[in-house]
């Protein structure tokens, strides 16, 4: 792709970072794709909340049909929180989708907050992907996603007043990514993250936390190096929410559904026995 003016001249600058964008290349995952095909915003993320227990009965040649989405109902309900973090947002003010995937939660925040909203991922098929669903809902005029690096953005300093990560700090250096968003954020702006991270206080990563780490080729953190990386940069917390009893439920019916993919059973086991948190993160740039 040829970069743009603002864009560095290289997205991927280490043989991990290429290996990474492989994958999101040809992922062509079902638990993605037929969810987002509900109501044609597509997340990569999980869900919280109690699920539908009524979803389980009634005809059985239609109950996939019924899990499939109430599991979206799920994942657009952990993106509603996560933008209920972002502050107030006004529609004269910008906001970074950091990792966006296909683009989903970018949409929702624009339809919320009247504002423009960019995406960056690594992934080129992901950003053509997540350009034609805003041309589609004829919002591309103030959603964008680009082809980037969120360590190295190229996005002038001071340009946004949020900017969020669902589920993807998992997969780079914490303290070079949080100096990457304080240099863009303005002076009060929000940073919001949702991820999995792992317990410091069971001592390193389970077999099951390992499991997920090899299945989705990332390096998941520990709770700690957040906080360690948000007070080196500049961004003091606001707000930490254990989401990981909210989450249980939404894999415990995707463990039931067609979309299954085996990684299920690694989840609820990390969850249950401690060794893996579900946290948001809220923070204020100083």
């Amino acid at each position: 792709m040829t970069a743009t003016p603002e864009a560095p001249a290289e997205v991927l600058r280490t043989a991990y970072q290429k290996s990474v964008a492989d994958y999101w290349n040809k992922e062509k995952d079902p638990v993605n794709l037929r969810l987002g095909d509900v109501d044609g915003l597509y997340h990569h993320h999980y869900g919280i909340g109690d699920h539908d227990p009524s979803v389980l009965e009634g005809p059985e040649d239609t109950r996939d049909a019924r899990i499939i989405t109430e599991l979206h109902r799920l994942e657009s309900a952990q993106a509603d929180v996560l933008l209920d973090h972002l502050g107030d947002v006004q529609p004269a003010d910008r906001l970074l989708d950091a990792g966006c995937g296909r683009g989903g939660t970018s949409i929702m925040a624009n339809a919320r907050f009247g504002c423009q909203v960019d995406g960056v991922s690594i992934s080129q098929t992901q950003v053509d992907f997540a350009n034609d669903q805003a041309r589609k809902r004829g919002v591309d005029d103030n959603v964008r996603y680009h082809f980037r690096n969120m360590l190295d953005t190229g996005f002038p300093t001071g340009a946004f007043r949020g900017i969020w990560n669902n589920e993807s700090t998992m997969y780079v250096d914490l303290f070079a990514l949080f100096a990457e968003y304080a240099r863009m954020l303005v002076h009060g702006g929000r940073y919001v993250v949702i991820t999995g991270c792992y317990n410091d206080v069971t001592g390193g990563r389970s077999k099951a936390v390992s499991r997920i780490d090899e299945h989705y080729t990332c390096n998941i953190h520990p709770r700690s190096a957040y906080f360690k990386a948000m007070a080196a940069n500049g961004l003091v917390p606001i707000n930490v929410v254990d989401l990981t009893a909210a989450t249980i439920p939404y894999w415990e019916l995707r463990a039931r559904s067609s979309v299954a993919t085996g990684i299920e059973g690694p989840f609820l086991t990390a969850y249950r026995e401690g060794s893996f948190h579900y946290l948001l993160i809220a923070a204020d740039r100083i």
